[in-house]
């Protein structure tokens, strides 16, 4: 054969084909935010809420091209030598988390609808839709360049988006804390990525597990090494403690879509990639990170009860801290299946993702409700929920249908199910303690669940006056701690009213149905 031959076929083996349909979901969502960047130059002022209708039609078919792919068997950017090391997998693993990263980031488009006035609408849209589209390609991501690469474009517009209400000495506090802590999280976690590149010579998923089970005695430290920095990298995206001191801060000065969009998206991105690296890529150190992970469970866990717990009700924005502080504690359950894992083989995570597909649908429900309640008490303050039954009926069994799933209780039992599920993982896996602790936990946070819950039912308490130069701050829970704590706002926005009926709706469905739930999320990753 002859050099240009040669040279011919080289060039040929290093073309590599692109399954279009694979990467749809992330790839529509990327394209309608660029559309909205560039329709944002041309559209005239008085027609900007066009582009969250643009957003919202772009997420609605990002979920629709989901359809074809429900297989669960593409894959795409595949090695020319290895046709089965593929950089990008389409399995079901996949398909769930870009269901709910997807289908998070469209209910976060409706609570936003009413108040995208307040912001810039076009880098609002823009923003929301590139992490969005960073959040749908990390689950599928099966090499460690794309898994950073989608980590930090879903987490970059979020910095954005936490800080985009210019003037608001709360919202950039939230944004530098949260920007500081997540810098310094990909920056420990891109060093453990080098060390483990370094150790096995690839970035493949597959095949790093393959090489890390016979690493050289002289590379076993750096291996080792690089796998904890992954995890502490990790572990601060998953706010799982100590690195969740974040949370409570950021969520607070955020506008309240964006804390609902953290809360739940935020968290998807962290675990879904906590599960590749350890199940996939470092299953050989297992007796590494499964003990880790176990500890950080029961530590998160346990601080993010306690914190809640303390929460008063008459603090201004302690509604959203609870619900941070609550999402703090959740994070611990989610942990305890990926710990679980280490010790009774990788089908313990369909449990995890069980559970964060239901906390996903309460916690948006949750939060919308929030943004209603918000509204006309912009301090936020959980007295505010006082008496809302008689306002607000039906607002107020979604709130504590909501509030009763986070707790475990009937009749929310797809959260019941979610966490006997959770619980049963850790006790097949033989972490008993771990299962203690879980109880313990549970029981604690039926207290401030059930605290919430009960208020709503409340008699309202009588009307007082409201003090001078009160003034509304709209959803993002930034109002002066000085100002007043009611303002009169009309008829609640149907987009927010709808993504309320939407989150019940699918709640119920679920609590009729939990066993679906852990059967569709249990398959396809191993």
């Amino acid at each position: 054969m002859t050099v240009a031959a040669e040279s011919a076929v080289g060039a040929a083996s290093l073309v590599q084909s692109i399954d279009w349909l694979a990467i749809a979901p992330p790839t529509i969502t990327a394209v309608v935010a660029l559309i909205v960047l560039v329709a944002d130059l041309f559209v005239p002022e008085h027609r900007k809420p066009l582009l969250g209708g643009i957003a919202i039609a772009g997420l609605l078919a990002a979920l629709l091209s989901l359809l074809p792919l429900r297989a669960g068997d593409r894959s795409t950017f595949c090695l020319t030598n290895d046709a089965g090391v593929c950089g990008y997998t389409a399995d079901h693993f996949a398909l769930v988390i870009q269901l709910l990263v997807l289908g998070g980031a469209l209910l976060t488009a409706l609570i936003s609808l009413h108040d995208s006035g307040k912001l810039p609408v076009g880098e609002y849209w823009f923003l929301l839709l590139a992490s969005a589209a960073g959040a749908a390609l990390l689950p599928a991501s099966r090499d460690l360049a794309t898994l950073v690469v989608a980590l930090e474009v879903a987490s970059l517009p979020a910095f954005a988006l936490v800080g985009l209400r210019r003037g608001d000495r709360l919202s950039s506090e939230a944004a530098l804390k949260f920007f500081l802590s997540s810098v310094t999280a990909t920056a420990v976690m891109l060093l453990g990525v080098s060390f483990v590149y370094a150790a096995t010579g690839t970035l493949h998923l597959t095949r790093i597990a393959a090489e890390l089970g016979h690493v050289p005695g002289q590379l076993d430290t750096l291996a080792k090494a690089g796998v904890a920095l992954t995890l502490v990298g990790f572990a601060f995206k998953t706010a799982a403690a100590p690195f969740h001191f974040w949370v409570p801060d950021t969520y607070v000065g955020a506008p309240l879509p964006i804390a609902a969009y953290l809360s739940v998206v935020g968290k998807a991105v962290g675990f879904s990639g906590l599960i590749l690296v350890t199940v996939i890529a470092f299953p050989s150190y297992r007796e590494v990170w499964g003990p880790v992970l176990a500890v950080l469970a029961a530590l998160t866990m346990t601080l993010g009860n306690a914190a809640a717990l303390r929460q008063s009700a008459t603090r201004a924005r302690s509604a959203v801290r609870l619900l941070a502080w609550s999402s703090v504690a959740q994070a611990g359950y989610l942990l305890v299946p990926i710990a679980a894992a280490a010790y009774a083989g990788g089908d313990r995570i369909g449990s995890t993702v069980a559970y964060a597909l239901m906390y996903a649908v309460v916690n948006l429900g949750a939060f919308a409700v929030v943004v209603l309640v918000a509204r006309t008490k912009p301090l936020n303050r959980l007295s505010d929920y006082q008496g809302l039954y008689a306002r607000r009926p039906l607002v107020a069994l979604a709130m504590g249908f909501f509030l009763l799933c986070l707790a475990g209780l009937p009749p929310g039992i797809i959260g019941l199910f979610a966490k006997v599920t959770v619980f049963s993982a850790a006790v097949d896996a033989g972490l008993g303690w771990l299962a203690v602790v879980m109880a313990a936990n549970v029981v604690i946070g039926l207290y401030y669940y059930l605290r919430w819950t009960a208020l709503l039912f409340r008699a309202p308490e009588a009307k007082a006056e409201p003090e001078a130069g009160s003034a509304a701050s709209g959803s993002g829970g930034g109002a002066s701690e000085s100002g007043g704590d009611e303002v009169a706002i009309g008829r609640p926005p149907t987009a927010v009213t709808v993504a309320i009926a939407l989150t019940a709706a699918a709640g119920v469905a679920l609590s009729v149905a939990p066993q679906l739930v852990l059967r569709f999320a249990g398959t396809g990753l191993f």
